[in-house]
C-alpha cells in the first residue's frame, strides 16, 4: 500500500491527458505536462470529495507494482506515469 496516487499521463494531439487506474472515472486534460497535472490534483480533488459526500468510499492508493504489467501490454503508446500523495487530494472529513 502507497500513500500517492498512480496517474497515468498520455500525449494527445493538443496536450496531455490523464487518469487515475485508482480512481475509475476520474480524468484530466492540459495543453503542458504541469498544468495536466494540476488539473489532475483538482480533478482528484473534487472526485473524492464528491464521493465522501454520497457516503461511498474513497479508493485507497495502491503501489505502481499493481499497474506495470498491464502498462506494458498497453500497445507501445507514449504515456507517463507520476504520482499524486494522497494528502493532497483527499477532503478533510468531518464529524457526523
Amino acid at each position: 500500500m502507497t500513500d500517492k496516487y498512480l496517474i497515468v499521463i498520455e500525449k494527445s494531439g493538443t496536450g496531455f491527458s490523464t487518469y487515475s487506474p485508482d480512481v475509475l472515472g476520474c480524468v484530466a486534460t492540459g495543453r503542458t505536462f504541469n498544468q495536466t497535472i494540476g488539473n489532475m490534483k483538482s480533478a482528484l480533488a473534487f472526485h473524492l470529495r464528491g464521493l465522501i459526500e454520497d457516503g461511498e468510499e474513497i479508493p485507497r492508493p495502491r503501489g505502481v507494482d499493481s499497474y506495470l504489467d498491464a502498462e506494458r501490454d498497453s500497445g507501445g503508446e507514449e504515456y507517463f506515469i507520476a504520482y499524486i500523495a494522497a494528502k493532497d487530494v483527499e477532503p478533510e472529513r468531518v464529524p457526523a
